[in-house]
């Protein structure tokens, strides 16, 4: 019976060892030691999508030339254009009381741009829809030299669960990893879990799921979720004892308080039937 008492008070301060170690998934990147010199991948920039927008503004030594292509603030102009106004602060551009005139992407993946009419954008980086106009103006004698800026205007990231800040993350560079997301909104809470973020997409209509593990750098560095794209939402999944919390009682035999209780009582117990 002794032989009994004994298992049990030792697995009982086992439990309670366990229960208040500390867990060894906090720390990122724990195996960055082992992959000095590891090939990454190629960065991967943002590639228009219709319901984007983007400002344009063209440039030249003869304003009066090019402000036939530059966004008016006239009601006719933008009605004539399908433009929109975004209350959304880009980088560079012009802008009126703070809110851009832009080109909305339209679902086959054009914008409409003053002369030379439909302009496919969709699948395009900003520079290299800032080079092709560019091109097209000089081919057909329109400026000379002209000085063509695309920016994005409502490119965002959504970030949601175990964060310190949860919510939309506005883009304000060409490549936007899950690490500057994260970072954005104040990195991930304690009861985050690191081995199981996830990055749902849609490519071609279809949802996507990627499972990033943030304590192995390798895995972060190589996932094609690793760079995000417009619209992505990252999920942080809430870690077991956050899970528990959902029920009032989840971490009642977690607090060290309850396990030193059931050793007394085993103690008391074990004094009784030794006398």
């Amino acid at each position: 019976m002794m032989r009994h008492i004994r298992l049990a008070l030792l697995l009982c301060l086992a439990c309670w060892l366990g229960s208040c170690s500390s867990p060894s998934n906090v720390a990122y990147f724990q195996n960055a030691e082992d992959l000095r010199g590891m090939t990454v991948q190629e960065e991967q920039p943002f590639r228009l999508q219709p319901k984007d927008k983007i400002n344009i503004v063209i440039n030249s030594t003869d304003p009066m030339l090019v402000q036939q292509f530059n966004l008016s603030s006239s009601s006719n102009t933008l009605q004539a254009l399908g433009t929109t106004r975004a209350p959304i602060t880009s980088m560079g551009g012009s802008s009126e009381r703070g809110q851009i005139l832009a080109y909305t992407v339209d679902e086959q993946g054009d914008i409409d741009f003053p002369i030379l009419g439909k302009i496919a954008v969709a699948g395009q980086t900003r520079q290299e829809v800032a080079a092709y106009l560019r091109n097209r103006l000089i081919a057909r004698d329109l400026v000379k030299d002209p000085i063509v800026i695309v920016e994005y205007v409502n490119l965002a990231v959504v970030v949601l669960g175990e964060v310190n800040r949860p919510g939309r993350v506005d883009v304000t560079k060409d490549y936007f990893t899950i690490l500057d997301a994260i970072a954005a909104v104040g990195d991930l809470t304690i009861n985050g879990q690191r081995e199981n973020v996830m990055v749902f997409r849609e490519i071609d209509g279809e949802d996507q799921t990627y499972v990033i593990n943030l304590c192995d750098r390798e895995n972060v560095l190589n996932s094609p979720a690793f760079y995000l794209q417009q619209n992505d939402v990252v999920y942080v999944t809430p870690n077991p004892k956050k899970r528990r919390e959902a029920n009032s009682a989840g971490n009642t035999f977690n607090q060290p308080a309850v396990w030193i209780s059931l050793l007394t009582l085993l103690t008391t117990i074990s004094s009784f039937l030794i006398k």
